[in-house]
């Protein structure tokens, strides 16, 4: 199964009863390997993760922290966003480990968008704040 196929069919277990926003995400690693994530939603809207940072913290618990590209699927049946960016952040987690890191956006038409995390978050926080 293909990377986009297999971001469409992950879509089935975003847990999302609140919103109905359904989101599913697919991380490749430089190594080859691939992480899926959905959103899963919470009562407490604080307890809510985002499809991307499922699949990034799945790699990262497996010790994988070299990422190729992240494709990115959101349900849209009113046609209303075609193509929806990852949430800040979400690009902020991205940014921990690869400003090239490739996003690729999938619309429900098929659309795509490809960016990189270094496009959608310029000027990020990182650890040269920390010394």
């Amino acid at each position: 199964m293909n990377n986009i196929n297999l971001l469409k069919e992950n879509l089935k277990f975003s847990y999302s009863p609140y919103s109905h926003f359904k989101v599913s995400a697919v991380l490749v690693t430089k190594s080859g390997k691939v992480y899926t994530g959905v959103n899963i939603e919470n009562a407490s809207y604080g307890g809510t993760i985002c499809a991307e940072r499922v699949a990034i913290f799945k790699a990262v618990s497996e010790g994988e922290k070299e990422f190729e590209k992240i494709y990115l699927y959101v349900e849209d049946k009113q046609g209303k966003h075609p193509i929806v960016p990852p949430c800040g952040i979400c690009r902020q987690v991205m940014s921990e480990f690869s400003m090239d890191m490739e996003v690729i956006m999938l619309g429900d038409n098929d659309k795509i968008e490809k960016s990189t995390v270094k496009e959608l978050l310029p000027h990020s926080f990182d650890n040269k704040y920390l010394d």
